[in-house]
């Protein structure tokens, strides 16, 4: 079996002290993926830097306390890669990869955006940059017998499944029809499998990530915009997808929660 978990921490540090340590120590994940770590390796604690254990790759923004992904693996990688080549992004703390026996895992952070403002633009020209790169990775990986999966905050609604209050939605960031297409693409032209609808193709949800105002959490007022994303080979693979959803509002420690998929691996 192979399990793999991803979630935006919302700020590691921060996650830590509210019980991230304490879920990652109890996960039985072979790979863990985190967004928005907001810090660099030097800045982290041992314990988060490189558990006892665990191999790590970590991608931090050139902006101190900005963005930042990272790859806790219990598998030693072959390699890793920072970035995807598009070089405004090189340093952005957006993507990590590890090369892994039989499989590339990726920890995403696509930027969130503000329609009429540089943050959508800027999550315009990543979105633009970065679909062909996932065709390439889907081409090489399959040229050398690996299977794909990228994980982590797309930052997308795909569908009006995918968020409760889509019709107030439908000119926010997040979801507009651009984006909706751009992951219609991914799914499609590009050729991956969403793993949470290939198994719950109806929803509506399960949702990833409620805002801290008001009462979202407790009216599960939420989006779904935490993906594992695999090539066909692997999704066939797939038989669970778990939203780890806390049970009360008290107990979160970021505002997404972690998605955890499991498969039939090798």
């Amino acid at each position: 079996m192979l399990t793999v978990s991803t979630v935006n921490v919302n700020g590691l540090r921060a996650a830590a002290k509210k019980g991230f340590t304490e879920w990652f120590a109890a996960t039985g994940a072979d790979v863990v993926a985190c967004q928005e770590v907001r810090a660099d390796a030097e800045s982290l604690s041992a314990q988060l830097r490189e558990p006892d254990g665990w191999h790590t790759a970590h991608a931090a923004c050139s902006i101190k306390g900005r963005n930042g992904v990272c790859l806790y693996s219990r598998v030693e990688p072959e390699s890793v890669r920072v970035g995807f080549g598009e070089a405004e992004f090189e340093d952005s703390g957006r993507y990590v990869e590890m090369h892994l026996p039989g499989l590339v895992v990726a920890s995403l952070y696509l930027p969130s955006g503000d329609v009429g403002t540089e943050r959508q633009e800027e999550k315009e020209r990543f979105m633009a940059a970065f679909l062909p790169y996932l065709v390439e990775l889907r081409g090489k990986a399959e040229a050398s017998g690996r299977e794909v999966l990228v994980v982590g905050d797309w930052n997308i609604a795909h569908a009006e499944i995918d968020l409760k209050n889509w019709k107030g939605n439908r000119k926010n960031s997040g979801f507009l029809p651009e984006e909706r297409e751009w992951m219609g693409r991914v799914f499609g032209e590009a050729g991956y499998v969403d793993l949470q609808r290939e198994l719950d193709p109806e929803g509506p949800g399960p949702y990833t990530w409620w805002s801290y105002r008001g009462k979202a959490f407790d009216n599960d007022s939420g989006w779904r915009i935490d993906y594992l994303v695999a090539t066909p080979g692997l999704a066939q693979r797939c038989t669970s997808v778990v939203v780890e959803r806390a049970e009360t509002y008290d107990q979160r420690w970021s505002d997404h929660a972690p998605v955890t998929a499991t498969f039939d691996w090798p």
